[in-house]
This record gives C-alpha cells, structure tokens and sequence, in this order.
C-alpha cells in the first residue's frame, strides 16, 4: 500500500513565521480555486475528505499541511496551497494570498516540487502563468494536471495537451529554470491518477 494512503490532516498556517519547523520533504499543490486542487489531493490519498472540497470555490484560505506516512513518523508532507483567482475576496485579502504563495514557494527549502492544477478546458491563465514563474526562482520541477478532462472528447483532450505542451515549449525557449511536465487528469474516470501517484512518490523518496 501507498504511503500516500496514510496521509492524515497535520496542521494549517495563515503566516510564514508559522510554518512548521520540519524536516521532511514536501511537495506544494496550487492552482486556481475551481480547477479541482482538493479533489486531486484526495484522490492521490485514496481519501473522501483529507482536503476539504467546498461548494464555493476560493473557501480555502490558508495553507494546509498533510502528513504522509504513519502519524507519529510522517515521512513527508503535503502542502496545500491557497486557491487563486476566482474567489469574491477583498483586493487586500487577494493580494496577501499571493504574497503568502510567492514567498512559500521561494523560500522553503524542504520543497521538492510543485504540482500546478489546471483546468483543462482553460489552462495557463495569468495567474497560472504568474506561478510557474514564481516557482522557477527555485529551479526545482513542476508538474502540471490537466484536469476534469472527463468533460471534453478525447480529441478535445489530446488538443488540450498538446496546446498545453506547446505553451511549456515556450517557457522552457525564453529561459525557465524549472523542468516542467504536464499530464491528463481526470477523478471521476481515474484518468492519470497513477501517474501522478508515481511522480509524486518519486519526488519525496518514497
């Protein structure tokens, strides 16, 4: 079985000064507040409710840390980030979460990479694109899902990637640091979910 099956709710932070001070290596989870960040990390973890799903896209506004392994022993974390972009949210309030994102991603040295969730009916939107290159300061790779594409035709799908795998060209063409792949993910159809499982592993060493 998975280590990632033994991932339990571990704690959340509002602040960078409360961070927790581990040692194990975590990978970060972002992306816009509808693209099915809270569902992707549920189905990696085989779990209903490990991160929570709302009704109301942009509910969660903090950062959530999952252990992954045995409680008392975790072996890694999980990090999700704050969604973006979609929320009705005071400009202070969005402008703090960006903050509270781009300075994670930079400064936490335990971060082995970064899974960028993307719808894939409307990928690399701004502030997609803002954190890939937020994430790039620190030369470490980034995955990115496609998700729900269940909702569109297998041509539809394929175009998706395609068009998707065009745009990482072009980042990688004008000099991004960061090694970028990007996949098909579907939850309802299982679609890439071991695949990621796979790579997701392999980046905490487990």
């Amino acid at each position: 079985m998975s280590f990632l099956y033994q991932s339990h709710f571990f704690t959340t932070v509002n602040h960078l000064r409360d961070l927790p001070e581990t040692v194990q290596p975590e990978v970060a989870f972002a992306g816009r507040s509808n693209a099915g960040k809270s569902t992707v990390i549920n189905m990696l973890c085989n779990q209903k409710r490990l991160a929570f799903t709302s009704r109301i896209p942009g509910r969660t506004q903090h950062i959530n840390y999952f252990t992954v392994g045995p409680v008392s022993t975790p072996i890694a974390h999980l990090v999700d980030l704050p969604g973006y972009g979609y929320a009705k949210v005071p400009s202070t309030i969005k402008t703090y979460w960006e903050k509270l994102l781009s300075a994670y991603l930079i400064e936490r040295s335990q971060i082995r990479g970064l899974i960028l969730v993307m719808d894939s009916r409307r990928p690399f939107m701004e502030l997609d694109n803002h954190m890939i290159k937020w994430f790039s300061m620190t030369m470490r790779p980034i995955h990115i899902l496609l998700t729900k594409c269940d909702k569109l035709s297998r041509n539809e799908s394929l175009n998706a990637l395609r068009a998707a795998q065009k745009s990482i060209t072009i980042y990688q063409i004008t000099g991004l640091q960061s090694k970028i792949t990007i996949q098909l993910f579907s939850a309802p159809k299982r679609t890439g979910v071991d695949q990621a499982q796979a790579l997701l592993e392999r980046w905490l060493g487990i």
